[in-house]
């Protein structure tokens, strides 16, 4: 569980930093939406393949 819970100083960006950036834009959320999207469905079938090959490896 530990390695799922993310520390608040793994990032060194400064406050002033973060708070002038402009805003992202609705087209640069999606995208960056989009891809999180397709790299969790990769995990989740490379999860799924990998518990399938297991169950027929342990059939065989």
């Amino acid at each position: 569980m530990s390695r799922l819970l993310k520390s608040n100083y793994s990032n060194a960006a400064q406050l002033k930093e973060l708070m002038t950036a402009p805003p992202m834009t609705a087209a640069k959320h999606a995208e960056v939406m989009r891809k999180r999207i397709e790299h969790r469905r990769m995990v989740e079938d490379a999860r799924e393949w990998k518990q399938a090959s297991a169950w027929y490896n342990d059939k065989r």
